[in-house]
């Protein structure tokens, strides 16, 4: 069972911040970036593993090793996980989406053959089904399409009552023989600043980079 406990904000750094924004009508900022990905892909063709889902295993490793990611709001009170999930979308024959939630697994192999079994399991009984109230979870988008270089997301008003992450893969591009792609993360402001999404893009680097 995923363990929550209260968080210490009498004797966090980031008090100071964290009271400024967390009264904000929209206290969400977004950054974009491009993610080096060459050797992830040759990875995945090497194991033959699904690229779009190593991509959302590296984000939820590299999620999970940094607190501010794992920090939630419940009856305004603010509160911690020792692990979060990830849910994802999921395209549907007629073009349509569903959500699919994958638990964190320790490791790339472990998550993409659950993931697979989960995405199975929808597809056989497709239902576009949210589960509003989960918190030990981070929602993430693909839009394959498009490389994008900013993208803003719908929101419901009492969101921000629950500060989850939101991250976005967009299509895969090379530039100068290096394949990149973009990655976005939205975030409630009262949790974290820009410098920890400096962090988990820096992690999520590091992980793909020493990929044998």
């Amino acid at each position: 069972m995923n363990k929550m406990k209260e968080f210490d904000i009498e004797n966090w750094s980031r008090k100071p911040q964290f009271e400024f924004f967390k009264t904000y009508e929209d206290p969400f900022f977004n950054i974009t970036s491009n993610l080096e990905i060459t050797k992830l892909y040759s990875y995945c063709k090497k194991h033959k593993l699904s690229f779009s889902l190593a991509c959302i295993y590296v984000a939820i490793k590299s999620i999970n090793e940094i607190q501010e990611f794992k920090l939630r709001f419940k009856n305004n009170t603010l509160y911690e996980f020792d692990i979060v999930h990830i849910g994802s979308t999921i395209l549907n024959d007629d073009n349509t989406f569903s959500f699919c939630d994958f638990v964190y697994q320790p490791t790339i192999f472990e998550f993409i053959s659950n993931a697979k079994k989960v995405i199975e399991e929808h597809r056989n009984g497709a239902k576009f089904e949210v589960k509003e109230e989960q918190l030990d979870i981070i929602h993430c988008s693909t839009v394959p399409w498009i490389s994008f270089t900013s993208i803003k997301h719908a929101r419901k008003g009492d969101e921000k009552s629950m500060g989850i992450p939101k991250i976005v893969f967009g299509k895969m591009f090379d530039e100068n023989e290096i394949k990149k792609i973009p990655f976005s993360v939205e975030a409630h402001h009262a949790l974290m600043d820009g410098f920890h999404v400096s962090i988990l893009l820096s992690k999520m680097q590091q992980f793909i980079n020493e990929l044998g």
